[in-house]
């Protein structure tokens, strides 16, 4: 990966990372005031949409964190070692969550009239897509690890060579 490309990833994940913190930190208390005038019927929705909106916020937040970290492992050519699962499992972890977070608010919207019945049907195609990021990054995990094995491999066939040099 060129050094401009990585400068380039690197500043897009600084904005979302601020992006994130922006909306965790003014967005959120500003749509909790303003869910104060909910009506009666709906009051109860207040607290658990904001505990979903901020745990969704704080998955996003994880996989900004741990693309860095891959990303910084990919500059120092590290990133086909064993320490790089981490931070995929990481990533895989946080996207079933969201996923799951996104079902949440599906079904915590889902009684009553707060919303359109087409609202929690596009929640519940949303979550699956979401779930569908995650599978693609189990691909991608075991790719990772077939490159590895590769890699060990490769390194235990040049030992053995140098010996016999």
């Amino acid at each position: 990966m060129g050094k401009p490309a990585v400068i380039a990833l690197r500043a897009v994940l600084v904005v979302l990372l601020a992006g994130s913190l922006f909306v965790q930190g003014v967005m959120v208390p500003l749509l909790a005031i303003d869910m104060n005038a909910l009506e009666p019927e709906h009051a109860q929705l207040r607290t658990p949409v904001l505990v979903i909106l901020v745990l969704g916020i704080v998955t996003a937040q994880v996989v900004l964190v741990c693309v860095w970290r891959l990303l910084t492992m990919v500059r120092r050519g590290t990133v086909f070692s064993t320490g790089a699962f981490r931070y995929v499992h990481l990533v895989i972890g946080a996207f079933v969550t969201a996923a799951c977070l996104v079902f949440a608010l599906g079904a915590v919207l889902a009684p009553g009239d707060a919303v359109a019945p087409g609202v929690v049907l596009l929640l519940g195609g949303v979550g699956v897509a979401v779930l569908g990021v995650a599978l693609v990054v189990l691909v991608l995990r075991m790719l990772l690890a077939q490159a590895v094995a590769r890699d060990v491999e490769a390194a235990r066939m040049r030992a053995e060579l140098e010996e016999v040099i």
